[in-house]
């Protein structure tokens, strides 16, 4: 039980659900699995600096829809939804350029983050732009985790940063909580994320887990009311 395991796959199937999702796709795995892999990554590094959580895919035989949320949807539908219509054509084009699998239909949907401070992707994105300014590193774990404390959604909070932190020669990490994390409850709605800060000196590694309380399944009744 000493292995460390992604907290997100460590729930599949129990409380999380796939972020990629297909049907009619019998003997197609490898090609779309693919495909998936490169448009999240080409998305992600597109979208940087947009606080997008999550870049879901949904395929069926003919369709293709993307799922894009995010906190500030305005940045990326831009006026009379021009942004949306570029990015959704830039990515028609990235596939065909790379010869991934293609759908007749191809949908983008961009989602908005109602409580983006309970979500570890988008404060990891807040660290990473406290650490990019040159702030001092304990200064923004302090406000990120101040910020995070405050929603009420939220029961527990840690925020680990590694590497050379204030420039010097040996790297470290440093490690920030508040409130309770159960790693090992199943039913704990544990959120995850790590993100990187690029700095002259060097990448510092970011590591983000937000606990959002414990999930149960709904009571069924097992004779019908008459």
């Amino acid at each position: 039980m000493s292995h460390t395991v992604h907290p997100y796959a460590h729930r599949l199937g129990i409380i999380r659900d796939w972020k990629s999702r297909w049907f009619g796709a019998k003997g197609k795995y490898q090609n779309l699995l693919k495909s998936d892999t490169l448009i999240r990554a080409y998305l992600e590094k597109k979208l940087r600096g947009f606080y997008v959580s999550s870049i879901d895919i949904e395929r069926g035989r003919d369709m293709m829809r993307l799922i894009v949320r995010t906190s500030r949807p305005g940045m990326i539908i831009g006026r009379n939804g021009e942004g949306s219509e570029k990015i959704r054509k830039e990515v028609i084009a990235f596939i065909e350029k790379n010869k991934l699998e293609k759908a007749k239909n191809f949908k983008m949907d961009i989602e908005e983050i109602r409580s983006p401070e309970s979500d570890a992707k988008i404060v990891a994105f807040m660290v990473v732009e406290g650490l990019e300014k040159r702030l001092p590193y304990r200064r923004v774990m302090k406000q990120v985790i101040d910020k995070v404390g405050a929603n009420r959604d939220v029961k527990g909070v840690r925020v680990v940063v590694g590497g050379r932190l204030g420039g010097t020669d040996i790297a470290r990490s440093e490690s920030l909580k508040r409130g309770r994390i159960p790693l090992q409850t199943f039913r704990a709605d544990i959120d995850f994320a790590r993100e990187k800060a690029h700095l002259p000196y060097g990448d510092l590694g970011i590591k983000v887990w937000i606990y959002k309380g414990e999930v149960f399944a709904e009571k069924k009744n097992s004779q019908n009311k008459k």
